[in-house]
């Protein structure tokens, strides 16, 4: 299974998904804003638990910096309604449960886990410019430490 990487300057993929709020959030509803997408397995695991808290206890700056932040996993929306309200987490998460976003943004395919060769989601993070270009597409991220490490690459920290 071969999966097209996106790269800065490329144009990101549109979407428009289910939240767990019982909305929907379209990416070209977010013109103007820099965006923050990210890709992680399952919601209420431990490492995606722990990189969505991180999301969460830095929303303030990110957002005070013009950032939207959405996350984005193939759980349905009832779960990720459950993970919102255990871990008070204050950013839109998205179902994709048909993977069709996921492979749109490469961040679904052939991944090491373990030191073998799985297929499944790829935790990656993508900053999405103001006009709906690429700035910075990040694969095989971890979940402990990423957010404070995509700060030092915005600037930011």
């Amino acid at each position: 299974m071969t999966e097209s990487k996106l790269a800065a300057g490329d144009a990101a993929p549109e979407f428009t998904l289910p939240a767990a709020d019982g909305g929907t959030v379209a990416l070209d509803s977010l013109r103007g804003k820099r965006v923050i997408l990210y890709f992680y397995p399952a919601a209420m695991t431990p490492g995606c638990t722990k990189q969505a808290c991180d999301f969460r206890d830095n929303l303030g700056q990110l957002t005070a910096e013009g950032f939207v932040v959405l996350g984005v996993s193939k759980d349905k929306t009832d779960k990720l309604q459950k993970f919102v309200e255990r871990d008070s987490l204050t950013f839109p998460l998205l179902s994709d449960p048909e993977l069709a976003v996921h492979k749109a943004y490469g961040a679904y395919g052939t991944k090491k886990l373990y030191g073998k060769e799985v297929v499944g989601v790829i935790r990656s993070t993508f900053v999405i410019d103001a006009d709906g270009k690429i700035e910075q597409a990040l694969y095989n991220v971890k979940a402990t430490g990423h957010v404070a490490g995509l700060k030092k690459k915005l600037g930011l920290a």
